[in-house]
Order: C-alpha cells, then structure tokens, then sequence
C-alpha cells in the first residue's frame, strides 16, 4: 500500500516545478514511510510514497516499463489478489519479469491489455500510467472503491492524490467550501456524495470508474464496471456453497505478504470467520498460529449497557474465538483521554470531519496494530453486502438514507443561516433521490424484490464508502496495510443479484452468510447477534467532550460558530448522559458524537485553513 501523486498537463511545460510535486510527495509520507520516488518530464511528473509489503527491492515506484512500442511509467496504490494468475497469463503471452511484485504485474497487464486490463484486476487499487509514445495518462481505481483517488482539473490538466492533504499542497488547488461542499459537510457529512471532493473544483475519481488525460483528446472520464441485475440461477444450496468458496478463497488470497500479518478480531461473525479461514491456512501452509488483534476500552466490562443495537460485549466473544481457533491474540486497550485527543489527529488522517471516536479509536488502534504488524484482515463491508443491518430487516423509511433518519437532531443544533443557505433537507432528499434514480433495475423484480435491490444499493454506494474511508485513512495514517475480503468484487457481484430471502435465511441478519459458513466457527458464534464496531461506554468519554464543547462556545472567534446554534449546542452538551437518544447517523453515532463531530469540523476548518465562498 502507498500513496501516488501527479501532476498532467500537456498544455505547458513544467521546467522549474519541481517542487510542487515534491511537497505533494511529501504529504503522503504516513501512507508510505518505506520510500519515496519521483517521475518528472515535461508534462508529466508523478510522485510515489512505499509502504512495503511485497518484494522490497523489485517493487519500487514510479516503476518505469521500456520496450520497443515506448516507455511505460506507472505509480500505484493497493494489492492485487489474483498476482500470479496474471503473471502466468502474461508470461505465456512472452512478456518477462523482473521480480515478484504486484506492481510489475499491474505495469505489464496495462502494456498488454492497455485499458482493458482494469477488467482482469481482482484487488484494491488506484493508478496511474503515462505512455510517453502516446502521450496520454491513464487512471483508475478498483470497483468497490476501497483505495482512494482525488483529482482537480486545472488549467489543461489534471492534478491528482490519493489524499486530499497532498492536493490541497499544489498552488492552484484551495481549501475553498461552497454550497454544495457546506451541505456535504453538515447535511450528509461524515457520508459524501460519490465523486464528490467536498472543496471546490476537487471531484473523487468514483468507485469502478477510470480517466485518461490525452494531449490531443482531453480529459474523459467513464465507468469500467457496475452492478448488473438479473435473475438469481442458483437454488439456496448452490448459493450457499458459492458465497463460502468465494468468501474462502477471497480470504486465502489476502494472506500473501512479505512482511507480518495479522487478523483484526472483534468477536462477530465477519472477523471470526475471517480468523478461522486465516488460522487454518497458516497451520497448513506456515506450520504456525496466526496473530489477531482486538480493542477494548477501559471499564466497559463496568460501564456496559446492553441495547438493540449492541446486546452484548464483544470481548468475551472475542476470547471464545480466540480459543477456539488457536490465535496468536492480544488485546489494545484504550482510555478515555488518548481517545480524546485522538479526535483531531483522526481529521488531519480523513482530511475531513468524520466519525468522531469511531474514527479516532481505529486510528489509535491502527497505531498499536503497527507496532506488532504491516498488515491486517478486516471484517468490514459484509452487512452492507449481505444485509447485516437492523434496517435492512425493519421498515426502514422510503424517503430517506436509513442511516440518517434524524434529519432534525442535527438541523435542531445548526444556526437559521446555515439551514437558510444550503436548505438542509431539500439537499438531503436529492441525494437520495439521485441514488435510488441510479440503482440498477431488473425488470423481473417484484416490488419488495426492488425496494430491496434499492436498500442495497444505498448501502453498497453511499454507506460503505464512509467506512472504507474511514478504514482507509486511519489505517494508512498508521503506516498500516488493512485489507478488507468482503469487498472482494466476485462476492459483491454475486450477493447482488441474491433474493432478499435467501439473505434473510431463518429470519435473521447475513442468515445466507451464517448458513454458508457452518463448520468453521462454534454454532453460537456463527449465529450471535450483530454487534457493531466497539466503543467507549465511560461516561468520562462524554465529560470530556463536554469541557472540549464549553472552550469551543466560549471561543467567539470560532470558524464553526456563523453555522451553529450556541445556544442549542450548550444546552445539549449540559443535558447530554449516556441514555441521550439522537442517533443521528448509523447505529453509533448518537448525543456525545454530535458533539465530537462539531468538534472536528471546527478543528478542520482551522487547521485546513478552510474559505467559505
């Protein structure tokens, strides 16, 4: 994993500016603390921070590609997962290869195939490829979206990062917030529309979607892949023995690396049948356990309160697990004061306000992972595939995003003039509107079929791109590679076009999934209820946010204060205890995270320097 930065403009010569892509390089230093290279030609100039995972030596970037048709030169982000089966298709084709790497794989398959090579990647990735015979670049990023890329057109050209930090350090590019960019930020935010940047004039290569930058023809954009709906061929048995091979083989694919490697273990079903995939295939394949990690906070066997979203703790399942598997296992614990701080560190890695301690835990957590590993399994993304979430089984609302019911919690603390600008709710139900407008339909579909189809793909397109994100930043901020197996395309291809009821398989959450995967966990794991991502249950968390709150309502200098209601915010934080119920985005974010979440924005706006135009 690393980080990539360009700069492409065939209308004018870049001599003497070399350091703007040197600066924007540098920005991305956490995403890759191993190396650092650079390109740099007339027109062209491309910037590469390592983070070293596979073939220390053969694997540099910008790796550059000569033969007699010209000069290949590539920069690269991610993992394939299907590396060897490219590299014997491309060695019966005659190509030859240096070393082992994914990245010399990628740089062939593009000089062979040319576009078309992003359609035989099974991986995470964002790229870019100059052909200098050509003179055209050529960009990309994976399907589901879990690596990200960052683009501004400038001039005539394209400026381009995985982070928004290193954009935002080329001279043409400002940290200006428009309309669009405030409602993002207080009507969506921590969600964001696809392809939206949040500043203005920045966009965010979409998810499956690739860009070519051509001295004579421009700057286009177009998809490479999408959903497609059809009827489901298969009967129940059959589709379950399908998603346990691919889930099976999804995972024994992400456990190559040259460097330590662990599982992420929460005690859940995702992560556990991760760990047992992972646990048995390093018995059989490196004679040894493997290692898994899990968070815990201090005093939450004390201060835990059971309710619909979260009906146990997670770490005496985490324990059974463990011992059950045979795991190399260790436990971070967090304490309310780190967890604090880590509010703002979290928003400087995100470059946007985000999920406030749901963030700064897993970047605490991503840190103390790095110390004992380079990379990680993660149980991510398999509600939003295969319908782990309470609204996917209860009448969620048909007029709105199902996460984000509690519109008015959030508008009940914003100031009359924001509301009045951006029209919070207006905006919010045009969002929506555009998703369920551009969910794939299937004529076959009986109605419930389709508002399914429609639940899913809000989840698969605009909630599961918040937590990639978030799994992203706070991970890579660590130095720290997390793959996520659930987001292989094979499983979210199939499970796409899987009825509803089959998913729902004895009326429970993932119930295909629990089915598909018998025998590789104990029965009462395999089968216990949803719990979602841990977090602090202190009530100390909620003191502290208050004192952050009363400093930031007493500053009147405050960036946040033109869009905020004093007055409402004060009395929320003073009236704010652990049974406060707004749970105004997913099922975590509740009172003390609205709290947080000012907190970050406010933070952000200072220290990115933020201009409302």
């Amino acid at each position: 994993m690393c980080g990539i930065a360009g700069w492409v403009d065939f209308s004018q010569q870049f001599d003497g500016h070399g350091g703007v892509i040197a600066a924007m390089t540098q920005a991305l230093a956490r995403r890759g603390p191993d190396d650092e290279g650079y390109y740099i030609s007339e027109h062209v100039q491309l910037g590469h921070r390592r983070l070293v995972v596979v073939d220390p030596d053969g694997g540099r970037q910008p790796m550059l590609l000569r033969d007699e048709s010209g000069t290949y030169v590539m920069v690269y982000n991610g993992e394939l997962y299907n590396t060897e089966d490219l590299r014997a298709e491309l060695k019966a084709a005659g190509r030859t290869f240096n070393g082992w790497s994914d990245t010399e794989v990628l740089l062939q398959s593009y000089r062979y195939w040319g576009d078309a090579c992003v359609e035989k990647l099974n991986g995470i990735f964002a790229f870019a490829v100059y052909d200098t015979r050509r003179r055209r670049v050529f960009m990309a990023r994976d399907r589901i979206g879990v690596k990200p890329l960052f683009y501004a057109k400038r001039g005539g050209g394209v400026v381009f990062a995985s982070e928004l930090k290193a954009l935002l350090c080329h001279p043409d590019v400002e940290p200006r917030l428009g309309r669009e960019g405030l409602s993002e930020i207080f009507a969506l935010g921590p969600a964001r529309t696809p392809g939206c940047g949040v500043f203005e004039g920045v966009d965010a290569l979409r998810p499956g979607c690739c860009m070519t930058v051509d001295a004579d023809g421009g700057i286009g954009v177009r998809p490479y892949w999408s959903l497609e709906s059809r009827k489901h061929p298969d009967d129940f048995v059959t589709t379950a023995q399908t998603v346990r091979h691919l889930v099976v083989d999804a995972v024994e694919r992400q456990l190559v690396s040259d460097v330590p490697l662990c599982v992420l273990l929460s005690g859940g079903l995702d992560s556990s049948a991760i760990s047992s995939i992972a646990a048995t295939a390093y018995r059989r394949d490196r004679g040894e356990p493997i290692r898994t990690f899990s968070i815990d906070y201090v005093d939450n066997d004390k201060n835990f309160r059971a309710s619909g979203f979260q009906p146990n703790a997670d770490a005496p399942w985490v324990k059974i697990v463990s011992d059950t598997l045979g795991t190399a296992h260790e436990i971070c614990l967090l304490d309310t004061p780190e967890l604090t701080d880590a509010l703002f560190p979290a928003v400087r890695a995100r470059d946007l306000p985000g999920m406030a301690d749901i963030d700064s835990s897993l970047l605490l957590f991503s840190c103390w992972v790095k110390d004992r590993a380079t990379v990680g399994l993660s149980g991510e993304c398999a509600d939003e595939v295969f319908g782990g979430y309470p609204w996917f089984y209860k009448t969620a609302p048909a007029d709105t995003f199902p996460w984000s019911t509690r519109l008015d919690a959030r508008l009940s603390v914003f100031s009359k003039a924001l509301t009045d600008c951006i029209q919070p709710r207006e905006y919010v139900a045009r969002r929506y509107a555009e998703a369920c407008t551009e969910t794939p339909k299937n004529p076959d579909d009986t109605p419930e079929e389709a508002r399914m189809r429609t639940l899913f793909y809000l989840n698969l397109t605009r909630w599961m791109p918040t937590l990639l994100d978030r799994k992203d930043r706070m991970s890579m901020f660590s130095g720290l590679e997390l793959r996520v197996p659930y987001c292989d395309h094979r499983i979210v291809e199939y499970a796409w076009n899987v009825p509803w009821e089959m998913k729902y398989y004895k009326e429970r959450e993932k119930g295909l999934l629990r089915h598909a995967l018998t025998g590789l966990l104990p029965d009462d794991v395999l089968w216990r209820k949803k719990s979602p991502y841990p977090k602090t249950h202190n009530p100390d968390y909620i003191e502290a946010l208050r004192g952050l709150t009363q400093r930031l309502l007493n500053d009147t200098a405050a960036p946040i204060r033109p869009f905020i209601d004093v007055n409402a915010v004060r009395a929320l934080a003073l009236s704010m205890d652990r049974d406060t119920n707004i749970a105004w985005f997913g099922q975590l974010m509740n009172a003390p995270q609205l709290l947080a979440y000012l907190l970050q924005v406010d933070y952000w706006m200072r220290d990115y320097n933020v201009t409302v135009v």
